[in-house]
C-alpha cells in the first residue's frame, strides 16, 4: 500500500492503532452478548450475494424459536432494514457512507438502541465487501460468509482473508445450478484450500434447499451461548 507523504513504517503503524482500538470495542460487544447470553453472527459477502433475502428467510423461520434482531450495514439507503423489520424483528440500520465496513464502535453504539432479548440471535449484516470486513472483529462469535452459484468457483483464492476468517460459508441460489455452469465441488475444495476448518452448506433461499441444516447449525450455538449466560449468572 502506498500514501504519499507516508513510510511504509508509518502506514502499518496507524492500521495497528485502528485494529487495535477497533479489538477494544470488540471485547466491549462480546461482553454483552456473553452476559445476554446472544449468539451474535457476522454475515459477510460481496455485493449480490442473496444475503438479505437469506436472512429475510432465516428470520421468518426462527423468529417462533428464539428472540432474533439485526444490524443492517450499508453505504446509503434503509432498504435492507425496512425489509427485516417487515419480518417483525427489530432491526438498526448503519450507514457507513463512503466506508466499507462495519466496525465493533458502529455496532456497539447500535446496540444502545437494540433491546437484545437475552439468550436471542443477532445476526449482523455487514456491508457487500469481500475485503474489508475480514479484518475487523465486531465481537461476533462467528463470521458466516455467503457466496452464490452466480459468481466464481474462485472466490475462495481470490479473497482468501474472507474465507480464512470464517467458521461457515453458505453457497447460496442453489436453484439456479441447472442454468449455470458452476462447479459446486470445485468451489467447495478452494474455500477448503483456504481454510481446512471452514464449514459449508449449499443453500437456496427461494427453495429452502439447505436451510434446515443452517438452523440446527445456528440453534446449537445459540443453545451454547445462553447455557453460558445462564452458567456465569
Amino acid at each position: 500500500m502506498h500514501v504519499p507523504g507516508l513510510s511504509q513504517e508509518r502506514i502499518v503503524r496507524i492500521e495497528r492503532d485502528i485494529l487495535s482500538k477497533n479489538d477494544a470495542y470488540a471485547r466491549g460487544n462480546r461482553a454483552v452478548f456473553a452476559q445476554k447470553g446472544v449468539l451474535a453472527l457476522n454475515l459477510v459477502s460481496s455485493p449480490g450475494s442473496g444475503k438479505t433475502t437469506l436472512l429475510v428467510r432465516a428470520i421468518n423461520d426462527l423468529k417462533e424459536k428464539a428472540a432474533v434482531a439485526v444490524i443492517e450495514g450499508d453505504q446509503q439507503t434503509s432498504n435492507d432494514a425496512e425489509r427485516i423489520r417487515a419480518t417483525g424483528a427489530p432491526a438498526i440500520q448503519i450507514n457507513t457512507g463512503k466506508g466499507c465496513h462495519l466496525d465493533a464502535h458502529m455496532v456497539g453504539h447500535a446496540l444502545e438502541s437494540l433491546d437484545l432479548k437475552k439468550g436471542g440471535v443477532l445476526f449482523i449484516e455487514n456491508v457487500g465487501n469481500l475485503v474489508c470486513p475480514a479484518a475487523f472483529d465486531l465481537g461476533e462469535a462467528h463470521k458466516v460468509v455467503v457466496l452464490s452459484v452466480t459468481e466464481g468457483e474462485d472466490k475462495p483464492l481470490k479473497y482468501p482473508d474472507m474465507f480464512a476468517a470464517a467458521d461457515l460459508m453458505l453457497l447460496n441460489k442453489s436453484d439456479l445450478l441447472p442454468h449455470l455452469s458452476f462447479d459446486v465441488g470445485k468451489c467447495l475444495a478452494n474455500a477448503l484450500k483456504v481454510n481446512p476448518h471452514l464449514q459449508t452448506l449449499v443453500v437456496s433461499a427461494q427453495t429452502g434447499e439447505g436451510m434446515a441444516a443452517l438452523y440446527a447449525w445456528i440453534e446449537a450455538r445459540a443453545a451454547h451461548a445462553a447455557a453460558g449466560a445462564a452458567t456465569a449468572g
